[in-house]
């Protein structure tokens, strides 16, 4: 311990100092013991796993008894549910029948791209008259798959179209 010997106020006065030198010199070597040690002390624990027998098992897909109501309007203005051609009017009245005899009360919707905007908004306000609660779009045609790269096929006035999946 190293003491100062000061000229101040009484004479011969001893004020202590601590010395931190080898406080540090120790947690210096602790710090070094610990650095080499870590490393070392690592475990490593072998895990025994039962083997496994893969089997590729072939998913029968059966035909959906029923299908998705798709809601077609073209671009002269006709309407058609699942290929059955309806007028405004009849649209409500036919959707609460089919609705009905259905748990779901989804409608797929295929609108062409020239169509008036109102027009649209006006039949889907009809459908939902009708008692459909979700309305989705169709991006692809029904019974086909989506390109691999991505790209969305052009669509023809014949062709059904597939629901897009929810977001």
């Amino acid at each position: 311990m190293a003491m100062t010997m000061g000229g101040g106020g009484k004479r011969g006065a001893v004020v202590p100092v601590m010395n931190v030198t080898p406080l540090v010199d120790v947690v210096l070597v602790l710090l070094i013991l610990f650095m080499v040690i870590t490393p070392l002390m690592t475990k490593k624990f072998w895990v025994h796993t039962p083997k496994q027998e893969k089997k590729e098992v072939e998913q029968q897909q059966q035909p959906d008894p029923t299908p998705p109501l798709v809601l077609r309007v073209t671009s002269d203005r006709t309407i058609m549910v699942n290929s059955a051609t309806l007028t405004f009017e009849e649209l409500p009245g036919r959707l609460r029948r089919m609705f009905a005899a259905r748990d779901d009360h989804v409608l797929f919707i295929d609108i062409a791209d020239d169509l008036p905007y109102a027009f649209a908004v006006d039949v889907l306000d009809q459908a939902r008259a009708g008692g459909a609660v979700t309305i989705a779009t169709l991006t692809t045609p029904l019974g086909s798959t989506p390109p691999a790269d991505g790209a969305v096929p052009p669509a023809d006035g014949a062709a059904a179209a597939q629901p897009a999946p929810p977001s």
